[in-house]
């Protein structure tokens, strides 16, 4: 019996003694692999919630700050289960979405793509592959790329009549304008006649205000940080009631939607001859249902009419704003169009070449005011290292745009709207288009927005046929122009901007529909 017991305690020794040594093994492995596979620094963050309570309401200015404790390349626990990585600096920014631009081709799933965006059926969300690159083809080919927009740029004339006559009847009436309402109104127009060969809006009122409204809700929502897509556990509970909000906001865009498109296919025989670029699309789904169906539709419209409108007016009306707040720099800008242009005839987009000080003011407004602050978020395919440090496998990616704008180590004074930077020899050749990474307010890479040369183009255009059609000034009463924003997937003033307006140009030549 002796003997047993003997064995019995031998045995438990030699089995503590694997069980340390196995444990010390693997611990000491564990410590060689992290030594090895170091993160970028972050915050701490709070337990289960990780660095979502830091966020605040302006997450693009609280990661701004934090990066400059932490540095360019920094990384958050986010959530029970997901991680985030935050560049702040253009090498940051050049070394994820250029040097590792592959690794990082696919968008996360969250609230905004289920719910929004038809489950990632759309342009902006939809999994890197075949269905993405045909919505891509097909949007550059018919409505985005260089040839198509020169096709549509007498619609946009057109549409600037319209938007400049009303305008004209406001200044007669001793009226404001507000901005906001203006650009969403004239801009879903010219898209709509690209799209669907008619204005969505025959008069500015109530229905176009809806639907800026909606726009607006929903660029701000799905910039929103929802907890749900971070701590799958707490995303039936909706805890923000964003969820709520989306679904609504989803019933009212996709009741639009199918109106638009039913009617749209009742009358198609009317333009045989001359198919827009609904017409294409449903006669390739006619044909290929399986790879673009009714909602891949329906979302790269939602794509379209949303990001189309709002992320240029937000930056037109940003500039404005800037100029109104500095009026020598509204004042060269108007010599250099009447010394270029004259007071005869209205602004043409041949004439924007020979317009450096505008170009400088639509690149100021770029900079300082991007209507996407933090870049739509990418995820990471496999692991990776960046400066140094170790970036795990399903790793998201967020470009601080608003803090590459803002970069002391970039820009002199950056807080200061000044467009003459842009005429130095330092700064003239920085383009916003993706490829100079200190400018880059559309993204870069292969997941650069779609809509990067049409929002170019539609910015320095309309900006400079405003500018050049009229005088603007406050409304009385206001002193002070209100410059805070309020975050979301494009940044908002958060008080519209309202103005007065008196005509520069001869009304016969210029203001007429």
């Amino acid at each position: 019996m002796a003997t047993l017991d003997h064995l019995f305690l031998l045995k438990e020794i030699v089995v503590s003694i694997l069980i340390f040594l196995i444990t010390h093994l693997s611990f000491r492995s564990i410590q060689l692999n992290h030594h090895k596979r170091k993160l970028p620094p972050g915050p701490r963050g709070w337990p289960v919630l990780g660095a979502l309570p830091l966020l605040g309401t302006m997450p693009h200015v609280t990661l701004s700050n934090l990066a400059k404790k932490y540095g360019p390349v920094m990384y958050l626990k986010m959530g029970t289960n997901h991680n985030m990585v935050v560049a702040s600096t253009p090498a940051a920014a050049r070394a994820f979405l250029k040097n590792l631009d592959q690794n990082f081709s696919n968008r996360p799933t969250n609230g905004a793509s289920n719910h929004l965006a038809y489950e990632s059926q759309d342009m902006v969300f939809a999994e890197y592959g075949p269905r993405w690159k045909l919505l891509r083809k097909l949007s550059n080919l018919h409505m985005l790329g260089g040839k198509a927009l020169d096709d549509w740029a007498k619609i946009r004339e057109e549409e600037m009549s319209y938007m400049l006559h009303t305008m004209f009847d406001c200044s007669n009436k001793g009226e404001v304008v507000v901005v906001a309402e203006m650009l969403t109104y004239a801009m879903a127009n010219m898209i709509g006649q690209v799209i669907l060969s008619r204005r969505v809006f025959e008069n500015k009122g109530s229905e176009s205000n809806e639907f800026k409204d909606m726009v607006v809700e929903l660029m701000t929502v799905a910039g929103y940080f929802n907890i749900g897509d971070f701590i799958p556990l707490f995303s039936w509970l909706d805890l923000q009631g964003i969820e709520r909000g989306m679904k609504t906001l989803h019933r009212k865009f996709d009741g639009f939607l199918t109106r638009m498109i039913e009617e749209h296919v009742a009358s198609s025989h009317k333009r045989e001859d001359k198919p827009d670029f609904l017409d294409v699309l449903m006669a390739y789904h006619s044909e290929n249902s399986e790879v673009l169906s009714l909602n891949n539709i329906k979302a790269l419209l939602l794509n379209l009419f949303t990001a189309g409108t709002d992320t240029s007016s937000s930056v037109i009306e940003w500039a404005l704003s800037e100029m109104l707040k500095n009026p020598n720099i509204l004042k060269k800008a108007h010599e250099e169009m009447d010394n270029v242009i004259g007071k005869q005839r209205r602004l043409k987009e041949s004439d924007l070449q020979k317009l450096p000080y505008l170009q400088a003011i639509c690149k100021e407004a770029f900079r300082l005011h991007p209507s996407t602050p933090l870049n739509l978020p990418r995820v990471s395919t496999q692991p990776c290292h960046v400066n140094g440090y170790y970036i795990p496998k399903n790793t998201r990616l967020s470009v601080n745009i608003w803090a590459i704008g803002r970069d002391p180590d970039v820009w002199e004074n950056p807080l200061e709207f000044n467009p003459e930077r842009f005429l130095s020899e330092k700064c003239s050749k920085i383009d916003p288009r993706g490829n100079d990474f200190e400018l880059i307010p559309f993204g870069a890479g292969r997941r650069i927005c779609a809509g990067t040369r049409m929002g170019v183009v539609m910015v320095q255009y309309i900006l400079g046929t405003l500018v050049h059609s009229f005088e603007w000034k406050l409304p009385n009463g206001v002193a002070e122009l209100n410059m805070e924003e309020v975050f979301g997937l494009a940044v908002q003033k958060k008080v519209p901007l309202s103005a007065m307006v008196s005509p520069r140009l001869h009304p016969t030549t210029a203001y007429s529909p």
